[in-house]
């Protein structure tokens, strides 16, 4: 006989209200657990999901109403890595949009508008290195880091025809830049984009960078509108890209910000977007050549005029700056033959250069000469036949004369870095003719005035003539002393 406990009712439902309270109080204390990993989780991770990089430039305009854009923000805040040169850190500056204004320029060779021409400082020694210089500077090519020192911008300008009196005149039109810069970082009305560049290029000719310790805001500031101005319209450089000649304004641009670059990346300083920039801004020229192998208004590929000799320099000297600064460009070489090739089909049997074709314009004057023998200056080298019959032509045909005229700056900047290029006796009588009349013309206040006009298209900007004038007065020591003609 077996005896069994039987409970009452009221006992067997105390006993399932405690099994259900046990495996309430079991699933909240593993929900707790959990909540609990999950919290640790959070702490340990939510400082990397919540980065994100702090504003520091603002848009006040929009880009082309046509293209939808995607915003791209610069930090013009200087990073520099540890080995580079100590200085103070550049100011933080705030870029607004360009004006909507376009770079005029008239479709006749006699006035284009916005000839710089800087480019053939890629010359020979570009990429060789050196003996380290000073600085910081040991990694950038030797016709760069010479101008770098003091000393030795004193020693270039004395063996190559310059005095102290055009360093002083240099240093004033720097002085003149830096009290009439924009608060966006900007120069000029209607072309800030273009003169913004040649200005740049000014300060880079003189070797000061974001680290110099007079002209570093300067520089910085100028750097960072014109990579803002890329980064909005998608690797294009212009004020208005509704207006034709923004051709013009994009090749200066690219090559003010490659030339940037290779400062910048030698001496360890990080301008968010500048490479980015650069990347772009040369692939454009590359990607938008004419079927002729120049360059047209617009960047037009296939239009059957071709484009013409004046846009199709700029452009060369923009390459020839993005294929120094190490970056890899595709169809670089390619871009390069075809462009020398149209060149050489713009040369006339005298030497110079046309316009579009070999017919000079206006008096039948070639003003392009020294933009065509640069060309092939920086691409084939100074010895190149094209370059050399260019030089001819100059030494028998130019005139420079900064009171009565004629004074075409657009054809003697080019014109006096292929003189320089050349050397020997076409540039000491190009130096003569120019050198004395450019320092005496100067302002007071570091600006030049306009020379005489040869035109009724001639600009008078004092930003435009201004740059120009400057970037002849650092030939001598922007190249290196030119090999290709006898002494």
């Amino acid at each position: 006989m077996s005896l069994h406990a039987q409970l009452s009712p009221e006992a067997e439902a105390r006993l399932q209200a405690q099994k259900r309270n046990s495996v309430i109080t079991s699933v909240m204390i593993a929900l707790l657990v959990m909540a609990l990993v999950i919290l640790i989780l959070l702490f340990i991770l939510l400082p990397n999901l919540l980065i994100k990089s702090p504003t520091i430039v603002t848009y006040q305009a929009g880009a082309p109403e046509e293209d939808t854009m995607e915003q791209k923000e610069v930090n013009p805040q200087i990073q520099r890595k540890p080995s580079a040169p100590s200085s103070s850190m550049a100011k933080v500056i705030a870029s607004t949009s360009p004006s909507p204004t376009a770079v005029p320029v008239p479709e006749t060779e006699a006035e284009p508008n916005l000839d710089f021409g800087s480019g053939d400082d890629f010359g020979d020694g570009w990429g060789t290195g050196g003996d380290g210089g000073g600085g910081g500077f040991g990694n950038i090519p030797a016709t760069m880091r010479k101008r770098c020192s003091p000393e030795d911008r004193l020693q270039r300008l004395k063996e190559n025809g310059g005095n102290e009196k055009c360093e002083e005149a240099v240093v004033k039109a720097l002085r003149y830049f830096k009290d009439n810069q924009a608060g966006d970082g900007s120069w000029g009305g209607g072309a800030k984009v273009a003169y913004t560049g040649l200005v740049l290029l000014a300060y880079l000719g003189h070797c000061e960078t974001p680290l110099s310790e007079e002209f570093g805001v300067t520089v910085t500031g100028a750097i960072t509108f014109l990579v803002d101005n890329c980064q909005k319209n998608k690797g294009r450089m212009a004020s208005n890209l509704q207006d034709k000649h923004w051709c013009y304004s994009h090749a200066i641009a690219a090559y003010a910000i490659a030339e940037a670059y290779t400062f910048c990346s030698q001496l360890g300083v990080n301008l968010p977007n500048l490479k980015e920039s650069v990347q772009s801004s040369v692939q454009w020229i590359i990607d938008n050549q004419n079927k002729s192998g120049g360059w047209e208004y617009s960047y037009d590929e296939a239009g059957d005029r071709g484009g013409d000799l004046s846009i199709t320099a700029w452009q060369m000297q923009a390459l020839k700056a993005g294929k120094h600064t190490g970056l890899e460009f595709r169809n670089m070489t390619r871009c390069i033959r075809d462009a020398l090739k149209y060149c050489e089909s713009c040369q006339a049997s005298d030497g110079g250069f046309g316009y579009s074709g070999t017919r000079a314009l206006g008096d039948g004057h070639s003003t392009l000469v020294g933009a065509g023998a640069l060309c092939f200056q920086q691409h084939k080298g100074a010895s190149n036949s094209n370059a050399r019959k260019g030089i001819k032509y100059i030494d028998k045909k130019s005139q420079f004369d900064y009171n009565v005229g004629p004074c075409n700056l657009y054809e003697h900047y080019y014109s006096s870095q292929a003189a320089i290029n050349n050397g020997g006796k076409s540039w000491a009588q190009y130096n003569e003719m120019f050198r004395d009349q450019l320092l005496n013309a100067q302002n007071n206040d570091g600006s030049w005035p306009a020379p005489p006009k040869p035109g009724p298209a001639a600009r008078n900007d004092s930003v435009y003539v201004t740059a120009l004038a400057t970037l002849m007065l650092e030939v001598y020591y922007r190249f290196l002393p030119g090999t290709a003609a006898g002494k």
